[in-house]
């Protein structure tokens, strides 16, 4: 039997770190006058179970095995999710415990999905303590993209390994050595978002809420209109740039850093997403021209604004873009599936595993032309081994498979098809708003029943961490090793 105490030492650090975080809200509520218990007694809650976790776990081995590192992934996200919702449950807004567990863990995940009604009268303290949220689980999806996941081999996620070196008893270790250089490069762009978004018109607050955001690519906004509440081009271009360089793998900061200077020329997955980018504004572009008749109806800044929000997950909505007509959407919902880069903060399939699926179909059909030929894929110089390429086909056949089968459950409970589909494609690839006049760009999820919230709420989850970290928890035979 596996000895857990360094999981649990761990997830006592991350509450207790969690429940100091909260002291941030509070001082905003202090600040504009809205005062209350709500975050001091989730604060103490959350400190009082991490510092049990702590204490109980201090002889831990400091070592993690990958079936433990497999489970402090989950529990770690489960469980920030959960006393992250305390606050909303305490909070003026008299929210379900459903409902606030939906909108922490729309939080944590960087979904950007919400319930909250009237956000341009929300409490301060409750719009910075979402932000707050996707500000810490982009950080940490970050951190365990370029660590954990690579080394659990998850959904092709070795490609992305730091060294050769994947001993597993090294997993803490390797985390530390490069987790201040991410929070370093996280915090920086963070702060200098924030810049231009006060140059630009925000104010304090909202400058610093929406920065987080951004390059959290989580799409959580102060107001109901979201970004297009602004009405600000300089707004929208600063959003559009944070959000593409919160969209790249972040171990390119560091090979940057380190002397790397082309990197962000030289990085197929990130010319692939920039490529992505501006097709699909020409694209859009040309439709709705050709739908106008006139060339200068069209807004090609909402365009590129939506184009990025949407590919990236970010989920900031200037237009409703869901009066363009019927092939913006299926094109928008194709976005939604590809994602952006691995070791981002983004989510979605990812650019890497279309890349390296697209080489495979290639290689297949040269294979059919020449059945005595030899073809080697390579992606980065790098050779794509058979094993490789089976937990990418794996990686995207289980996706689609637990597409539907949200689209099926969410039906269900008697959603149309339209809203069916597209909450489940935005909570599996943590996008935030969907389609239809229920979920669409300026809508939120509170109409919808508890079921289906529960429903989403476990396809952000599964989207966030990559699919296999959270299902390989339920089979016997992992338990077994």
């Amino acid at each position: 039997m596996s000895n857990y105490k360094t999981v649990f030492f761990t997830l006592g650090v991350l509450q207790i770190i969690l429940g100091i975080s909260m002291i941030i809200p509070i001082i905003i509520q202090i600040i504009y006058g809205e005062l209350d218990s709500s975050f001091i007694g989730a604060g103490i809650i959350t400190i009082i179970f991490g510092i049990l976790f702590f204490l109980a776990n201090l002889d831990h081995d400091k070592r993690l095995n990958l079936q433990q590192a497999f489970l402090l992934t989950s529990l770690s996200w489960l469980s920030i999710a959960i006393f992250g919702s305390l606050p909303f449950v305490f909070s003026s807004l008299q929210l379900s415990i459903t409902d606030s567990l939906f909108e922490s863990m729309s939080g944590i995940t960087t979904t950007g999905s919400t319930i909250i009604i009237n956000l341009n009268d929300a409490p301060k303290g409750i719009l910075l303590w979402r932000a707050l949220l996707q500000w810490l689980g982009g950080i940490g999806i970050i951190v365990m993209a370029i660590t954990l996941m690579p080394i659990m081999n998850v959904g092709g996620m070795q490609l992305f390994k730091i060294s050769s070196n994947d001993a597993s008893e090294k997993i803490l270790p390797k985390s530390k050595e490069i987790a201040a250089s991410l929070i370093l490069i996280y915090s920086g762009l963070t702060f200098i978002c924030s810049i231009f978004y006060k140059i630009f018109g925000m104010n304090y607050f909202d400058s610093i809420t929406h920065s987080m955001t951004t390059i959290a690519t989580g799409g959580f906004s102060n107001y109901n209109e979201s970004i297009g509440y602004f009405n600000s081009a300089t707004i929208e271009i600063t959003a559009i740039i944070f959000i593409i360089l919160g969209s790249i793998p972040f171990i390119a900061y560091i090979k940057f850093l380190n002397g790397n200077k082309k990197i962000f020329i030289s990085d197929s997955q990130i010319r692939t997403f920039i490529k992505i980018i501006i097709i699909s504004i020409i694209i859009l572009f040309f439709y709705l021209a050709f739908q106008n008749k006139n060339f200068s109806e069209i807004n090609l800044r909402s365009i590129s604004f939506n184009v990025v929000s949407i590919l990236t997950g970010t989920g900031y909505v200037t237009q409703q873009f869901d009066n363009w007509g019927s092939f913006p959407l299926i094109f928008f919902l194709i976005l939604m599936f590809i994602g952006g880069c691995a070791g981002s903060t983004t989510c979605g399939i990812k650019i890497f595993r279309v890349q390296i699926l697209y080489l495979f179909l290639v290689n297949q059909l040269k294979k059919i032309i020449y059945p005595r030929g030899v073809f080697i894929i390579k992606y980065d110089n790098n050779n794509v081994d058979d094993k490789f390429m089976s937990s990418i086909i794996s990686f995207i056949y289980l996706y689609i498979i637990i597409f539907f089968l949200i689209t099926a459950l969410l039906s269900l409970s008697g959603l149309d098809f339209v809203t069916s589909i597209s909450a489940a494609a935005t909570s599996i690839s943590n996008v935030g708003p969907g389609l239809g006049t229920i979920i669409g760009p300026n809508g939120n999820f509170s109409q919808l029943s508890d079921f289906s919230k529960w429903v989403l709420s476990l396809g952000m989850i599964l989207g966030r961490l990559e699919l296999f970290a959270i299902l390989v928890l339920f089979l016997p035979s992992f338990w077994q090793k």
